[in-house]
């Protein structure tokens, strides 16, 4: 005879996703969901306050890993890493944005699909390297780019690590999301090798490949309609002028 499930518990989901709607701060969201989870699945307030005291003991080493990172992509960034990455990525005439982050896409998806998920993300890729260069790449085809052309490269950068990230590593046998749909499946009486469900992810990661591969092709001919048609006019307003100045001349 099966047992009645508590589905009251799963609240907790819906104040973290109202929370992040309403933009309040991320700490204080998911204490929030914690308190409510705690209350909906009939644990008494000692044992709450217990549970997220130890799981404050245990990831108290978290910040210092954190922000140690941070430290030296700050220091690499006051020297110039962000310029010279800009500088570099100019040189090659045949780069773009989209071109790029197709071959980060790609990197992405197969280092997160191995397990390599640290080498990647926004910090210590995306802000430093990924978006000088999309915008290098951008800036040497167009000339000057506006604040708003910046700002939607920077976009394309987060989305595209966040992508190869989120799909690559449905791939890795070991990774935590695979354990756990493991266990649910065996508590409801399915029985699944892990390596089975890690062969499943490969189709939906080929897929997002595509798929945002694809945005970031036609984010190359927008560009390429947008800025092209501007500086198309730009150059033939300045040439009445530079024939004026020859004939000056």
């Amino acid at each position: 005879m099966q047992s009645t499930v508590n589905l009251w518990p799963l609240i907790g989901v819906a104040v973290i996703i109202a929370g992040f709607l309403l933009r309040f701060n991320p700490m204080l969201i998911v204490a929030a969901a914690a308190v409510v989870t705690g209350f909906a699945g009939g644990f008494p307030v000692a044992k709450i306050l217990a549970a997220i005291g130890t799981g404050f003991i245990k990831t108290r080493n978290i910040p210092l890993i954190i922000l140690l990172p941070l430290a030296v992509i700050g220091l690499l960034e006051r020297h110039g890493l962000r310029e010279r990455a800009q500088i570099w990525i100019g040189s090659i005439k045949a780069a773009t944005a989209g071109r790029l982050l197709i071959v980060y896409l790609l990197v992405r998806e197969l280092t997160a699909a191995v397990g390599l998920t640290g080498l990647g993300g926004h910090p210590q890729m995306v802000r430093p390297l990924i978006a000088p260069m999309a915008e290098g790449a951008t800036e040497n085809r167009f000339g000057k780019l506006s604040d708003a052309v910046r700002y939607k490269l920077r976009a394309y950068s987060a989305a595209t690590d966040n992508v190869g990230l989120f799909f690559g590593e449905d791939i890795f046998v070991a990774f935590g999301a695979i354990v756990l749909m493991v266990t649910l499946l065996k508590e409801a009486g399915v029985s699944v090798e892990p390596i089975h469900v890690a062969f499943w992810g490969i189709p939906t990661a080929i897929c997002a490949f595509l798929i945002h591969g694809a945005r970031l092709w036609l984010l190359d001919r927008k560009l390429e309609r947008e800025l092209g048609a501007m500086r198309g006019t730009s150059d033939a307003k300045a040439a009445p002028a530079d024939r004026a100045q020859g004939d000056e001349a």
